[in-house]
Order: structure tokens, then C-alpha cells, then sequence
């Protein structure tokens, strides 16, 4: 007799069905080193299954996290492969994934993934767990305490745990009775050994570096024999690299029985300024159901040997007066006559004029300093301000692991200043749109250029939010950031509302020191023409100058020891006067630097008795290096015919 069984029965038997069709089978979710290796692996109860109408959801298990959705993941055109399995991941994962998703997505716990039937727009972040339409979850740790608000928002009672920090395991679901165990990783492979083994293709190169001219292999791999010819296609187009910058085939065949094929691939030495280039090998993936592939889209740097000099130095060799000032005519006539907060008014209402200065947003920043801050011995590097040394701009950190990059190094730390990012900051528009700016757009602040400097990752993350003095750069590097950063810091405190350069190491927001150390490394580092170069730069973007690089005797002025005297700007040869040339630090130790003469000049030291001890040419700005013993001598400074002596007090 046939049994009937009342709807209500039969659509719960339904979905039940449902929901038993795709299972999470193993999840990875903490790696070692820099945790990019993480995955999420499903299955399904048949092989090749449709996973339309289905989302993978993650939730955050923490107390500012709470128990809520942090990502979710349409499944809608993923089919799982052969053995039931779909695995979702970044390209760093071996095998490649079928789904790719950013590294470090996933967090470690204690936290949550779970399969609803729904879409990811049912799960916006901040959606909190739910077992409405719920497939299936595990909710995990590596080592946390138990989120029993979690569990039971999931309708769970076990919480698993992948190991501590940092550990090679990852959380499998035994296929007999559906329990979960730790144990080494099996991407793409059934937990417990069974089901078809896939071969795996595998790309090898040796560098992951070239210069132009030089020839290299590319080496296809497959774990195993292969039982028919199998031909592989790629592509190494990337960006502007492309078919005219190299020569080589991009197809080969792994013949029968065998398991490796290589071919040659030639960078083109052209004669073009480029910059440094990516090549990407990327797989063509027209392959049967038995194959995987273990890697793809190997990164290879094509490094350009057509870079440009510029005709200065390196702040670590320096150069003074090749570079001039781009300052429009009587950009500064305003401050003329003035002292103290008198001339720091007139100097902020040029630097911060709403009329003219523009500010731009932090992702432009990148832009900014890959122009201000180009390495003037190699113009495929930026600059690093604080070790001192070129760097690829292709080196840009872009995600959590900053060894060998460069990034944005705030001179005056954000949780010093007070400022972050804001609205439309992470949109980089370009140099022809900008926001209005004002003295009191502290926010702003954030994405100054004349704050930001080019920096190698690690040492910026050491240097924090410390005040200088109690940071002083790293061991055994020449201090040539020194006098730069200081002027940075003095153009801040005038520029904006709020921030101000203060003695000792104060902790007051708005507030950095220490400004002893900061007088004595502008005194003892005086701006030179990478640094004037750089002013240019950010003129060209900002439409406003940091004037203690065109006139660095302005710090004095305003902080140092010319507090209470009137300023006037250096003027032309007509105007030769002692009034208009600075030399200083005065007192100093071992050097001089002359400001406030453009012309041709020469300088003549004399002891007191007469007797000349040094002479030079000179124009502009420039750092005078002296081997005097202590005591008094006198300065003669000549151009176009006319003299004027200073006298120079050495301790």
C-alpha cells in the first residue's frame, strides 16, 4: 500500500535534501609567515554540482566583530569539480582555486563560515548570524575561547579549534559521520585519500627578476605522466607589457608519458624609458576535468635599463643651486617686514589661501611622491627617506605584508595630528581634481604632500607614532632625512590649525617634538636641491610651497634664534645687502650654510690675523663644510662687484 505523507512532511524532507547537498569540507583559516595561504573548501553530496543560489558568509565572532557578517560570497556559476569539491581562496593557495577571493579575507577566530541558500545581498555587513535558509557552518578557532553566542546563533554546539598562531593545520570533516579533525591541508583532494587524483600543472622559473636582453625559462610541470599530448597556452600581458617587449613562444606541449616542457622567453632591450615593468604567466585554462593547476599568474619583474639621471644628487650626496626655486615672483612679498606670529599669519595665508591651494586625496599620494620623491640616480626608484636608498616604485605595499616595499610615512604621525583618512580618500582622481583647502582643513592634513614621504614599510612601522628625537632614523644611516623631515614638521605647524612643533615630547594631540632637535637637524641638514626638487613637485599639485625650503632662515624666525627680528626676503644683486644674506647655524660647529644671494658668488673665510683659509664659488642655497678650529673669523661673500663681510663664531 502506497504511503501518503502531508505536504507540510514533504517540503521539509525537501529541504533538507537541499541543504544536505553541499557541506563545508575543510577550512584553513591561519597560515604561517604572512598568512596569505587561507581557504574555504565546500562539497557536494554528487560530483559536478551547480552551486546556483547559494552564498558562503562569514562572521565575526569578536565583541566589536558581534557574531555579525564581514563577507559574503555569491556561489551563483561555481560547479564543484570532479570529486564534489569547490575551493574558494587567493591566488597564493596551491592548487589554484576555482573561486579567488583577496588574501588574508579570513580570519583566524573565534569566528564562523556558513552556507545559506540566499544571496549575498541578504548578508550586508553587520547582518548577524542567522539559521534562517542556513546549509550548514562551523564556527573555529586557533586557540580563543568558545563563542557560545555564536554557536548559538548557527544552532551549534561545538566550536573547533585549527590549533595556536600560526599553525600548519586545517579543520576537515570526516567523511563517515560528518565530525570535523585537524590534520595537514588537502586542497582540491577528499579528505580521507579517496576519489580521483587530479594532476596538477605547475609553473617554475628560476628569478623572479630580469633586466631587459636577458633570456630566461619558463618550465611546465605535471605531478605525473600524462597519458596524451597536452598543450598549454599563457599570456604575459600585463598592464603596459606586451607582445612588443618580448619575444619567445607562449604555447608548449608536455609530450605523452612525460611530465615537463619548457620554452625561452627573450626581453626586449629597446631603447625607451619605460620604467620597470610586470610580466604576468598566466595560464590559458582550456584543460580536462583530471588536471589542476598548482600555480598561475607568476609575477616576473622586467627591470628597465633605459632609466634617466637627474643632474643632482641623492640626498646622501648632495648637490645645492642645480635646482631653482619655482616660487612665482612675489610669492612671499607679503611677509616682508614682519616677526613672529605676525609673519607666521601672512606665511599661513599664503600656504593654506583657499583661492589657490588644492588638496588632493590620500590614494593621489602615490602619485605625488612617485614624482617628488623619484630617486635622482635612478628614475624607476623612489627615494626612501629614512634608510636612505632607492626602491622600485613598482614596490608599492598593497596588502599586509610590507617587507621590501614602500608606503606613505607620515612626518608627523596621524594619532599625533589628529587626522585620517576620509571620504573619497582611497580614490586616486589625479592632479586636476582636488578639493578646496583652508587653515582650519586639518583632515587634509592627511594627505599633504609636503607631509608624506616615500618610505621602506618595515621602517616605517618601526618609527610608530614616536616624536623626533626620541626617533632618530635607523642605526648606521648618514641622518640625511634629518633637516628634511624638520621642515616638514615647521610647514605643518604654520599650514594648519591645530598642529603646532613643541619642546620634549609632548601628548597633546596636535602637538610633536622635539623642536631643539628638529632646529638642530634643519641647521645642521639645509635643504638641498633633491629637496628643492621636491618643493617644485608638490607645487605642481598643491599650488603652495613649504617656505622653510626656499628660505630656510625662516625657522629661525619664527622659533630659533632670530625670534623678534623683522624678515625680509633675499632680494636680487641690486639689493646686496647684510641684511638680505644669512649665514647660519652661527654659532656652528663645522659648517656654514649661505641663503639670500641667487647671482654667482663667492665666499672667502679669514682668520682674525688675515690669513685666508678658505674660498669658493657658490650660487644659491649652500652647505659650506669647514675644518676650523674654535674661535672667530670673518666671512667674505662677493658677486658682481660688490662685498659684504660676516662674522662667523665656530665652538
Amino acid at each position: 500500500m502506497k504511503k501518503l505523507y502531508p505536504l507540510y512532511i514533504l517540503l521539509l524532507i525537501t529541504q533538507i535534501a537541499f541543504s544536505q547537498a553541499v557541506v563545508i569540507n575543510e577550512i584553513d583559516c591561519d597560515t604561517p609567515g604572512t598568512d596569505t595561504g587561507e581557504f574555504i573548501e565546500l562539497k557536494s553530496a554528487t560530483p559536478n554540482f551547480p552551486l546556483d543560489g547559494y552564498v558562503v558568509v562569514l562572521f565575526n565572532g569578536s565583541t566589536s566583530g558581534n557574531d555579525s557578517s564581514y563577507f559574503a560570497l555569491d556561489l551563483d556559476g561555481q560547479v564543484t569539480d570532479v570529486n564534489g569539491l569547490l575551493l574558494i581562496g587567493s591566488s597564493t593557495v596551491s592548487p589554484v582555486p576555482q573561486l579567488l577571493i583577496g588574501s588574508n579575507v579570513i580570519q583566524n577566530g573565534a569566528d564562523a563560515v556558513a552556507i545559506y541558500q540566499a544571496n549575498s545581498f541578504d548578508f550586508p555587513q553587520g547582518t548577524q548570524a542567522t539559521t534562517t535558509d542556513l546549509v550548514d557552518a562551523i564556527v573555529y578557532d586557533t586557540g580563543e575561547a568558545d563563542d557560545t553566542g555564536l554557536l548559538g546563533l548557527l544552532g551549534l554546539t561545538t566550536q573547533i579549534s585549527e590549533g595556536g598562531n600560526n599553525n600548519t593545520n586545517s579543520i576537515q570533516r570526516n567523511e563517515t559521520d560528518g565530525s570535523y579533525f585537524t590534520g595537514t591541508p588537502t586542497p582540491r583532494q577528499l579528505n580521507d585519500g579517496s576519489g580521483v587524483v587530479l594532476n596538477g600543472i605547475g609553473i617554475n622559473v628560476a628569478n623572479d627578476q630580469y633586466n631587459e636582453g636577458d633570456t630566461f625559462t619558463i618550465e611546465f610541470t605535471t605531478e605525473f605522466a600524462v597519458m596524451s599530448d597536452l598543450d598549454i597556452t599563457f599570456t604575459l600581458d600585463n598592464g603596459t607589457f606586451d607582445a612588443a617587449d618580448f619575444t619567445g613562444s607562449t604555447t608548449v606541449t608536455i609530450p605523452t608519458g612525460q611530465t615537463m616542457a619548457t620554452t625561452m622567453i627573450t626581453l626586449v632591450d629597446d631603447t625607451l624609458d619605460e620604467g620597470d615593468e610586470e610580466l604576468i604567466i598566466d595560464l590559458v585554462e582550456n584543460f580536462s576535468v583530471e588536471y589542476i593547476i598548482l600555480n598561475d599568474q607568476v609575477l616576473i619583474r622586467a627591470v628597465d635599463d633605459d632609466f634617466t639621471m637627474a643632474p643632482f644628487g641623492t640626498p646622501l650626496n648632495p648637490t645645492f643651486g642645480v635646482v631653482a626655486s619655482t616660487a612665482p615672483n612675489g610669492y612671499y612679498d607679503t611677509m616682508d617686514g614682519l616677526a613672529d606670529d605676525n609673519l607666521k599669519d601672512a606665511m599661513q595665508a599664503i600656504i593654506a589661501d583657499p583661492m589657490t591651494v588644492r588638496a588632493h586625496t590620500y590614494a593621489d599620494v602615490y602619485e605625488i611622491l612617485r614624482e617628488a620623491d623619484q630617486n635622482p640616480a635612478n628614475s624607476n626608484q623612489v627615494w626612501l627617506v629614512y634608510t636612505e636608498q632607492g626602491r622600485a616604485k613598482l614596490d608599492v605595499q598593497t596588502g599586509s605584508n610590507n617587507t621590501g616595499t614602500w608606503n606613505r610615512e607620515h612626518t608627523f604621525p596621524r594619532s599625533l595630528a589628529g587626522y585620517n583618512s576620509i571620504e573619497a580618500d582611497d580614490v586616486a582622481d589625479g592632479r586636476a581634481v582636488f578639493w578646496e583647502t583652508k587653515p582650519d582643513s586639518l583632515r587634509h592634513g592627511n594627505s599633504d604632500g609636503h607631509a608624506l614621504r616615500a618610505s621602506d614599510g618595515p621602517e616605517n612601522s618601526s618609527r610608530g607614532n614616536q616624536h623626533y628625537g626620541q626617533y632618530t632614523g635607523p642605526t648606521g644611516t648618514a641622518g640625511s632625512f634629518r633637516g628634511d623631515v624638520a621642515r616638514s614638521i615647521f610647514f605643518l605647524a604654520v599650514r594648519y590649525n591645530g598642529l603646532s612643533v613643541e619642546n620634549g615630547f609632548p601628548s597633546v594631540e596636535g602637538q610633536i617634538g622635539d623642536l631643539a632637535t628638529l632646529l638642530d637637524w634643519h641647521r645642521n641638514d639645509p635643504p638641498d636641491d633633491f629637496e628643492m626638487n621636491r618643493n617644485n613637485v608638490v607645487y605642481t599639485w598643491q599650488v603652495n610651497r613649504n617656505p622653510f625650503i626656499d628660505h630656510p632662515e625662516l625657522a629661525e624666525h619664527l622659533w630659533g634664534n632670530q625670534t623678534g627680528v623683522v624678515w625680509m626676503q633675499p632680494l636680487s644683486n641690486e639689493e646686496f645687502s647684510t641684511e638680505t644674506i644669512k649665514l647660519y647655524p652661527n654659532p656652528t660647529k663645522n659648517n656654514i650654510t649661505i641663503a639670500g644671494i641667487q647671482e654667482e658668488a663667492s665666499i672667502e673665510i679669514y682668520a682674525l690675523d688675515g690669513r685666508k683659509l678658505h674660498a669658493q664659488n657658490f650660487s644659491g642655497i649652500t652647505k659650506i663644510n669647514l675644518n676650523l678650529t674654535t674661535g672667530v673669523y670673518l666671512s667674505k661673500i662677493i658677486s658682481n662687484g660688490k662685498t659684504i663681510t660676516k662674522k662667523i663664531i665656530i665652538q
